[in-house]
Parts: structure tokens; C-alpha cells; sequence
């Protein structure tokens, strides 16, 4: 016997004195909760976002779709990144202003040549304001999960308004459960038992969001 046919063995045991649901699961399990809490805008959820990125130490910054270039650019240099690893299907205009060079996403890089690229750049899927949230996908635009976990410095694009939803609840009703999908809130952080807090032990040490739109300002909400 496997161990999974001993596992599951034990669950139906586990189970064999519970009655029988026959209804769907989607009517037996009740979904009454909360689908967003509160009453906000779209500039209000969007500010929110910003927020609680900004919070988790996250640095936010917002520009139009025209300044998005140089403001991509101005992030490289200010890092002083000479090489930024690009996912497949990034807009390439996004990177048009910045003389880094671009490392391109190859399944046969080693987790030490990842290491060795300054920076990545990635779109998003859907980003949460309830709860300062990114998430990824594994789409074009964003690439494997492990380029944006091994390089030290993350920008992460996000389109307002049409990427950004309130709540987890609406965020899961866009995203496919089959998908790859990284949850992000903030840089990589971890505390130990005195509770020093150590960033970018299990991912980049850095995460910069931009959130781009045409109501946006130019201003960084962090820095």
C-alpha cells in the first residue's frame, strides 16, 4: 500500500460516520461573508492599496502611462541596476528609457545566475488594497514564479483601476486556481523568536510598486 491509498484510507474512515451532503458544494458551503468591507471609490480602493503597500514597506510610486518609462528607468538608476531580468512577455515600451541590460527569462538559468541580475521587472495579475496584496499569475508579463523570488529587486507594475479590486473575495474571482500564483505583500521578510526582522531571506529585499493609470500623480506615496 502507497502512501497516498493509506492517507486517503484514513480520511474515509475519518469520514465514514458523516452524513452524506447532496447538494453542490457551492450551495452546501455558505458564502455570506463580507465580499469587501466598506464603501469606497475607485480612487479611495486605489489609495487604500497604496497604503498598505506602503505599510508593509513596499515603495509605491504612481505615474500616467507616458511617464511609466522613465519612471521604470529612474528606479534602475536610482538602484544602480546595470542588468534587469525581463519575463517573455513584458511591454518592451516599459523599459524603452533605461540603458540597463536586459537578461532574458530562460528555463535553464541557475538560481546563481538569477542571483547575479540586479533587478526584475513584472506586471501583475490583480493587486488587493484591503490588503496590500500582489498577485501573480505566471502570465507573459510576469514570468516564472523563481525570477521573482531569487533576484534582490522587485518592480512590479499594476494597472489602475482595472487590476485593482478591494477585497481577496474579488480578487479570487479573476484568478484561475490552476495557475501558478504568487501572493505578495510586501518585500520578504522574516522575525525570529526576539522578533528582528530580516528582510529578503525568502525573496527580493526590495519590492517597488508602480501604479499606473491616467489619474495618477507623479509623486511617490513612499520612499
Amino acid at each position: 500500500m502507497s502512501s497516498r491509498e493509506r492517507i486517503l484510507g484514513r480520511v474515509r474512515r475519518a469520514l465514514a460516520d458523516v452524513p452524506r451532503e447532496e447538494a453542490p458544494y457551492d450551495e452546501a458551503v455558505p458564502r455570506d461573508y463580507l465580499r469587501e468591507h466598506g464603501d469606497r471609490s475607485v480612487a479611495q480602493t486605489v489609495d487604500l492599496l497604496a497604503e498598505n503597500l506602503a505599510d508593509y514597506r513596499a515603495i509605491v510610486h504612481r505615474c500616467t502611462p507616458a511617464d511609466l518609462a522613465p519612471t521604470i528607468a529612474g528606479m534602475l538608476a536610482a538602484r544602480g541596476a546595470k542588468t534587469v531580468l525581463v519575463p517573455p512577455g513584458l511591454d518592451t515600451g516599459w523599459l524603452a528609457a533605461s540603458d540597463a541590460e536586459r537578461i532574458a527569462d530562460r528555463p535553464e538559468s541557475t538560481p546563481h545566475e538569477l542571483d547575479e541580475v540586479d533587478s526584475v521587472v513584472t506586471a501583475c495579475a490583480v493587486a488587493v488594497a484591503e490588503t496590500g496584496t500582489i498577485v501573480l499569475d505566471g502570465s507573459p508579463d510576469q514570468g516564472r514564479r523563481r525570477i521573482t523570488l531569487v533576484p534582490d529587486h522587485h518592480i512590479c507594475v499594476v494597472r489602475v483601476p482595472e487590476q485593482v479590486v478591494s477585497s481577496v473575495p474579488q480578487a479570487l474571482e479573476r484568478l484561475d486556481p490552476v495557475r501558478p500564483l504568487t501572493w505578495i505583500s510586501g518585500p520578504s521578510a522574516t522575525s525570529d523568536i526576539e522578533l528582528d526582522r530580516v528582510e529578503g531571506v525568502h525573496g527580493p529585499r526590495t519590492l517597488e510598486v508602480v501604479l499606473v493609470g491616467e489619474d495618477q500623480s507623479s509623486a511617490d506615496v513612499s520612499s
